[in-house]
């Protein structure tokens, strides 16, 4: 009960900051935010996260299927073969695009 409390009048709390600040404010915020997401460097640093998650995610494809190997069973191995095919050749095994 006492963390509903807290919660609640955090909520309060927070709503009455937010009307005092107004739409100009959230205005501003939103511009900027914006800003630095349209920053090349920005741009760039989330590619290279997203690539290297891809990379980190293949392997980890590549080590859990050698471990799982023949102990999956068919439903799921059916399933998986399915959604590859569904998805085409443009997709990697996670069925993301590798753009």
């Amino acid at each position: 009960m006492r963390y509903r409390l807290v919660f609640i009048a955090g909520l309060a709390v927070g709503y009455v900051l937010g009307t005092k600040a107004g739409r100009e404010r959230y205005e501003q915020l939103r511009k900027s935010a914006r800003q630095v997401s349209q920053n090349p460097a920005v741009r760039n640093t989330a590619e290279s996260a997203a690539q290297q998650g891809r990379q980190f995610a293949g392997k980890a494809y590549h080590v859990v299927s050698e471990k799982v190997g023949d102990r999956m069973p068919d439903s799921v191995a059916q399933r998986v073969r399915s959604l590859r095919e569904r998805n085409g050749s443009g997709s990697d095994d996670w069925g993301t695009s590798n753009t």
